[in-house]
């Protein structure tokens, strides 16, 4: 059985090294398997819908010094093992 990593317990901050991790099927699965860094974070009211705090988190990721175009929720990114 394959070992899934998971999302930190704790918003990421600034500078955290991350994996993106999303199903095949996600709009944005072009970029699962891709490890950056964070750059920047957004939070919005989405917990108070889903009453799980991290899902307020969206953050954008920097890999090979190039900014991808995408928001990532908390839920889509993991710590990068590496």
């Amino acid at each position: 059985m394959e070992d899934v990593p998971q999302p930190a317990d704790e918003p990421y901050s600034t500078g955290d090294e991350v994996m993106v991790y999303v199903a095949e099927g996600d709009p944005d699965a072009r970029h699962h398997g891709k490890t950056g860094i964070v750059v920047d974070i957004s939070q919005d009211a989405l917990s108070t819908q889903t009453e799980r705090e991290l899902d307020s988190h969206s953050y954008k990721i920097e890999v090979d010094s190039q900014e991808l175009d995408v928001w990532f929720r908390h839920r889509d990114l993991v710590p990068d093992a590496d």
